[in-house]
């Protein structure tokens, strides 16, 4: 206490208020895009009857959520390094409210891929800045990308139960409606924060675009592979957010209650497995727990394949939502490449480029299974993570032989 009588700031103060705030508003700011994404998928059984259409046409239209997606990654890495991240969170927030509104009042099929592609850029817009930003201020990248996934995962949480408890009394569209709101709040609590300050403000949007510089970046090796796998980790991580609870319905028949209720199971394993396999990662490297997370996977989704009861869905969803923290890791594995000055531009790169890969998952799918079922379908995805296992297992294997 100093002699004014104030209680100087501790060091934990200080640090809260330094880091865990920004962090605090990116996870919340997370949840409220990635909460508008998800709420589609309890829905789709409603979408199916009320647009009239197929599997096939509703999976058209979420990949065009996820290619916008794509398309809005390498931009908005671009446009933080030249303008700062906060400016590029608040766009992908007010974004995100324009094209969810649209998704609730949209009166037919085309209109609603319209405002599905609008949504996948407000989010695609998010990530890229939140997790330059927050790399700059952590050490432990593994760590703190795991937990600022948290956010997305515990919108998978909490986004199938109010979305399907909503739904069910009040229609699909006022469902939808809800991710609004939520992008609102966090656009708020954001627009009180400093701006931050550019990594890159002097160099011009020509030079940062320059498709030199970008093939020069995909071009390593490390970066090659790497995109390689996180594009068919990301295309099974696609098709399980946009069909897991029909699949349940359909192939298990279960009721969609239980249906969304697994599926939020799903979202809560994901959810403890982010933070947990980045910081795994961060210990024992990251080709060992991306080995065991696949291994995960293919038991999950291999199970999904058979059908039969709730005993065995149950163990195949956890199983599933565990995989998916590989994400954490693979992306972790790419920014151990990237400098501070390229991060924004190089991993956007990396997402816009997995990502347009791993958009064609839910189109895949959704045509496999109105063709030869869901059993094919969910057989596709643990045959797909297989082939990451292997990757990985010939990586270590070529890795060792040229130590030796």
């Amino acid at each position: 206490m100093d002699a004014s009588g104030i209680r100087p700031k501790t060091r934990f103060a200080e640090c809260w208020s330094e880091q865990y705030t920004l962090l605090s508003m990116c996870i919340g700011s997370y949840f409220a895009v990635r909460f508008a994404q998800v709420s589609i998928s309890p829905v789709v059984p409603l979408l199916l009857e009320s647009f009239t259409v197929s599997r096939g046409t509703i999976g058209l239209a979420l990949t065009g959520m996820w290619v916008g997606y794509a398309l809005a990654q390498l931009p908005s890495g671009v446009l933080a390094d030249r303008f700062g991240e906060r400016r590029l969170i608040l766009a992908a927030l007010v974004i995100t409210v324009g094209a969810t509104l649209g998704l609730a009042a949209s009166p037919g099929v085309l209109l609603f891929g319209a405002a599905a592609a609008a949504l996948g850029v407000g989010a695609g817009t998010y990530y890229n800045p939140a997790t330059a930003l927050l790399t700059r201020e952590f050490d432990g990248i593994g760590g703190v990308i795991g937990t600022h996934r948290i956010g997305g995962q515990l919108a998978g949480v909490i986004a199938p139960v109010v979305t399907a408890a909503v739904a069910v009394r009040y229609g699909w569209r006022p469902a939808l409606g809800l991710g609004a709101s939520l992008s609102v709040v966090a656009a708020v609590f954001l627009w009180r924060r400093p701006s931050t300050a550019p990594s890159r403000p002097d160099a011009s949007l020509r030079e940062l675009f320059a498709s030199k510089t970008l093939l020069e970046l995909l071009a390593r090796s490390h970066v090659r592979n790497t995109t390689v796998m996180m594009a068919l980790v990301e295309f099974v991580g696609l098709a399980a957010m946009s069909f897991l609870p029909v699949l349940l319905v359909e192939h298990f028949e279960l009721s969609l209650g239980r249906a969304n209720l697994l599926f939020a199971v799903f979202f809560a394993v994901s959810a403890i497995s982010q933070p947990l396999g980045g910081r795994l990662s961060d210990r024992i490297g990251r080709d060992t727990t991306i080995g065991i997370l696949m291994t995960a996977g293919v038991l999950g989704y291999g199970a999904l394949a058979t059908g039969g009861t709730l005993a065995v869905a149950a163990p195949a969803v956890v199983l599933a939502g565990v995989a998916t923290s590989a994400t954490t890791v693979v992306q972790s594995r790419i920014l151990d490449e990237l400098s501070e000055t390229n991060r924004g531009t190089g991993f956007g790169l990396f997402r816009t480029t997995y990502l347009l890969i791993g958009a064609a998952g839910t189109t895949v799918v959704g045509i496999t299974a109105d063709t030869a079922g869901w059993a094919a379908a969910a057989g596709l995805l643990a045959a797909l993570l297989a082939a990451v296992l292997g990757f990985v297992l010939f990586a270590r294997y070529v890795g060792a032989a040229a130590h030796r």
